[in-house]
Formats: structure tokens, sequence, C-alpha cells
């Protein structure tokens, strides 16, 4: 049974077909699409306070929607054509980021872990 990051890729995968945009499709392309779906997103968050930004009206939710839409989009695209599971990827993410940041050393803090010995 695909999972349904699979069904959007597909579904993404067929759209882009249907248009023959493949050839436009490569990781370089969609890692550049990504990073400026990513700056449309991030300006949709500029000058709002902090307050704001927690809870934004209808109209500015509304447009910071369709950008994490183009993100996920994106970034769904590109793990596809470089076969990445990203889930897969995230959860081996995460691992790494439980062996970095100890809670009893890191709790509360935002300071930058130094990176793990090989």
């Amino acid at each position: 049974m695909a999972t349904e990051l699979e069904e959007l890729a597909g579904r993404l995968r067929r759209f882009g077909a249907e248009r023959e945009w493949e050839k436009f499709h490569t990781p370089k392309n969609l890692a550049m699409a990504l990073a400026g779906e990513a700056g449309e997103l991030l300006a949709e968050f500029q000058w709002l306070t902090p307050e704001e930004s927690r809870r934004p009206d209808p109209e500015t939710l509304g447009r910071i929607r369709g950008e994490l839409a183009d993100v996920l989009n994106y970034l769904v695209q590109l793990a596809a054509a470089l076969e990445v599971d990203l889930v897969e990827a995230a959860y081996d993410k995460i691992d790494v980021s439980e062996r970095r940041y100890a809670p009893d050393v890191y709790r509360g803090s935002a300071r930058k872990a130094p990176p793990l010995s090989s």
C-alpha cells in the first residue's frame, strides 16, 4: 500500500508528465525551486510579530498554506528524483539529533551542539 507521500509524488509526476515538464524537473532545478518557495514562505512571516506569526489572520494563513504546499510539493518531487525516502530520512535525522542534543544538557537552550565524532 502506498503512503500518502508516495501518492502525492505520483500525482505530481503525472501532473508534470501531462505537461511534458519532466525535462525541467532535474534535482538542481527542483532544489532551486524549493529554495525559492521557502523564500516566499519566509516573506509571509517577515513583518509579523511573534504573536501574529502564531495566529495569522485568515488571509495571511491562506497565503502561508499555499506556500507550505509549494514547499512540500517541490520537496517531494526532489526526493522522488533522488530516490530518497523522506520519512526514513526524517527519522534518521531525528536519531542523529537525539544523540547530539542530550535533554539534560540542552533543555531550554537554543545553542548549537558540536558535530558528532565519527
